[in-house]
């Protein structure tokens, strides 16, 4: 590679954004390795610090690198939650500002829970039943304090996901269940429904102890559509257009 690699045309910082990025996909800068410093690569395009520090904006934005101030920018390491995590801000922005978008995610979530319990119930290990028992139990323990029980009751749906072994699926579950948490209306007032919770747990373990699909299936969406009303939005939905 020669010691100049000038840029020319496009947007200049589009151009050293494209040949940063060619350093990570290529191998040349692994994850947990430093990125060259911005008076290196300054020199090695012949572009300005504006447009060095413009791109390496767009990796962070992808999470591709970490930027501290004061520090060269470090590689990271790309992971399905890392990927989900992106789209975090966006998707917290899109449900506050539309009822309609929350009522699409619970519809989505029991879809995509259907499909887990029965991979599930196909799948599942003794040690993947005592992690599940483990958490009911955790649940159990955490009767009156609202905020740890739905943290169990999030990892439970996670746990079931994670059975299948693809780390996309369990972040995806993880990323649902936390847009999810933030208009569950009685997170912070004790209702008594959190028994109902409890035994429709019990009867999706004992659905996956019996490696039965349909019953496990039929169990989650039962308990997906008693909660689903708990989760309510704020933002007033838009009426449907009338027919004319």
């Amino acid at each position: 590679m020669s010691n100049s690699e000038r840029i020319s045309k496009r947007k200049l910082s589009d151009e050293v954004f494209e040949r940063l990025k060619r350093l990570i996909v290529s191998g040349e800068r692994v994850p947990g390795s430093l990125m060259p410093s911005e008076r290196e690569l300054m020199a090695r395009f012949e572009v300005g610090r504006p447009a060095i520090r413009e791109a390496m904006q767009q990796l962070e934005g992808m999470g591709l690198v970490q930027i501290n101030h004061g520090e060269r920018a470090r590689v990271l390491e790309l992971t399905p939650q890392s990927l989900m995590r992106q789209m975090d801000q966006s998707a917290r922005i899109m449900l506050a500002l539309s009822g309609e978008s929350l009522e699409h995610l619970k519809s989505a979530r029991i879809f995509f829970e259907r499909g887990m319990v029965r991979e599930a119930a196909q799948k599942s290990t003794d040690k993947d039943l005592e992690g599940l028992r483990a958490t009911l139990e955790e649940q159990r323990r955490f009767l009156g304090d609202a905020e740890k029980f739905m943290a169990a009751d999030m990892h439970f749906h996670t746990q079931i996901a994670a059975i299948s072994q693809n780390p996309i699926f369990t972040a995806v579950s993880e990323a649902m269940l936390n847009w999810l948490k933030t208009y569950h209306s009685q997170m912070l007032i004790w209702t008594g429904k959190e028994k109902f919770t409890l035994a429709e747990h019990e009867e999706i373990i004992s659905h996956l102890a019996a490696n039965d699909p349909d019953a496990a299936e039929a169990a989650m969406v039962k308990h997906l559509e008693r909660s689903r009303s708990l989760y309510v939005s704020k933002t007033p939905q838009k009426p449907s257009r009338a027919k004319r």
